[in-house]
């Protein structure tokens, strides 16, 4: 069915693509650590290595990424808790949420599936979202796990879907 585009319809259509689900770490101005829930991550390039995400231009935590280093933490199915908090508005979003800090200071979530840690490459303009492209420096991923997913505005697991 064909329809104007408006900002439900838009949501909706763009909930019909299953992503990954990632938390986006580095560290604030304060030197605390500072995490985002982001499904908007793709790869860019293999040389050099570079990945992007997106996030709102109003996002409070936005000048903690535009320059520096950061973390793409990819989360395994077991890990939904980490992805609400880090959705979340909460105070502490670290709570009970295990990690260690690389060399930068940029926290790195334990026992995710996979972890970038990038330097910014570029930084887009792209409508309400800042495009961050990032080089990857170093990285880590587990050979088994399955991976926490966001489908039609609701998390899956891929054992669900078969």
């Amino acid at each position: 069915m064909t329809m104007k585009v408006d900002e439900r319809s838009f949501r909706k259509a763009l909930g019909c693509f299953a992503s990954g689900v990632t938390v986006v770490t580095s560290v604030g101005a304060d030197k605390r650590p500072v995490g985002v829930t982001v499904s908007a991550f793709s790869s860019v390039s293999l040389d050099p290595p570079l990945v992007l995400f997106c996030l709102d231009i109003r996002n409070s935590s936005l000048d903690a990424f535009k320059s520096g280093h950061f973390a793409i933490n990819i989360l395994q199915e077991d890990q939904r808790q980490a992805s609400i908090q880090f959705a979340s508005r909460l105070d502490d979003k670290w709570q009970n949420i295990p990690y260690d800090l690389n060399e930068h200071g940029v926290p790195l979530i334990r026992d995710t599936l996979a972890c970038l840690e990038c330097s910014v490459h570029q930084l887009v303009e792209g409508g309400d979202h800042l495009i961050v492209i990032g080089k990857v420096e170093n990285l880590e991923h587990q050979t088994g796990g399955q991976p926490l997913l966001y489908f039609r505005g609701a998390y899956a697991n891929i054992s669900e879907c078969f």
